[in-house]
């Protein structure tokens, strides 16, 4: 069990930890008188900024490669037409697009549960058993999931993405029968992507936020934040944690995910718990990247 005295981690670990200067032993503060700063750690900072740099590579990638940047592209489609496809990866039915991406936050879902439930450092491995740590997972993954599904499921109505393209002056246009004409009106009643598509028209106009760079910018961020610490810990490297005192004084802590007490961690059930949550993070910044290269705008891109 972690120390009860130290800095506090955001996953609820701690560590007691004591600065000497002048040969003094400098007493540490109380759990209590610490809270989490909001600054990010000098790794969670790399972590981050791969995001936008993946980014920009996609789209110099797409402007400096010969068949990318000859191949015909659709704005209404937001992306390269099938049959002048420069790459498998630059076709919308891909497998990897249909089946990871279009479904990407059940994966996501799915690889931080395989974490949450397998991994000696969250309570005792392939038990159900709801710790703590467990508990704190589920909330920030509660957190996480509501702002995915604000922005690109449910508002009060239409999504915030929806809602964004309706304002920039997006609506359904090009119906392709005289029937969907006839049962709508007016086109403009569409108000999302989703029901446009459904009664045979196109969504067409205005600024369409790229919900597949949202999601897994997000979800892959998600995962590798909940399990970099215990990366870092089978390196044998450590974290530094910003915190701040009660007096406002901000400071480093050092501290490491440690298993629960009296518990010796199962190398096969640590690599097994990790293992889901890498293989999803890692993919998500391949198809990021393939996103990047092939389809929409660089300001939709970046919009999201």
């Amino acid at each position: 069990m972690a120390s009860s005295t130290g800095p506090v981690r955001r996953n609820g670990a701690s560590s007691a930890t004591s600065n000497t200067q002048s040969g003094e032993r400098t007493p540490s503060l109380k759990p209590s008188a610490l809270i989490s700063a909001p600054l990010p750690t000098s790794l969670e900072a790399i972590l981050l900024a791969i995001y936008p740099a993946t980014l920009v590579l996609g789209s110099v990638f797409s402007i400096l490669e010969p068949h990318a940047r000859n191949a015909p592209y659709s704005a209404t489609s937001q992306s390269h037409p099938p049959e002048f496809a420069p790459s498998y990866f630059a076709r919308k039915k891909n497998l990897f697009n249909v089946f990871f991406v279009k479904i990407g936050w059940f994966w996501t879902t799915f690889a931080f549960c395989i974490f949450l439930f397998l991994h000696p450092s969250t309570g005792p491995s392939r038990s159900l058993v709801l710790t703590p740590r467990r508990i704190q997972g589920v909330l920030r993954w509660g957190a996480v999931t509501l702002w995915w599904a604000v922005v690109t499921q449910w508002f009060f109505g239409p999504a915030l993405i929806d809602r964004g393209f309706r304002l920039t002056g997006g609506q359904c246009d090009l119906l392709k029968t005289e029937e969907g004409r006839a049962d709508i009106g007016e086109t403009r009643e569409y108000l999302t992507a989703v029901a446009c598509k459904l009664a045979g028209g196109k969504w067409k106009g205005g600024h369409d936020i790229s919900g597949h760079v949202f999601l897994l910018v997000l979800g892959s961020a998600f995962l590798w934040l909940e399990i970099l610490p215990v990366i870092l810990k089978h390196a044998g490297l450590r974290e530094e944690r910003m915190v701040v005192d009660a007096n406002g004084r901000i400071g480093s802590a050092e501290a490491e995910i440690q298993a629960g007490e009296g518990e010796k961690e199962e190398d096969t059930a640590a690599r097994g718990g990790v293992s889901a949550p890498l293989a999803v993070a890692g993919l998500s910044w391949w198809m990021l990247l393939m996103t990047a290269a092939y389809f929409h705008t660089w300001f939709e891109k970046v919009g999201r």
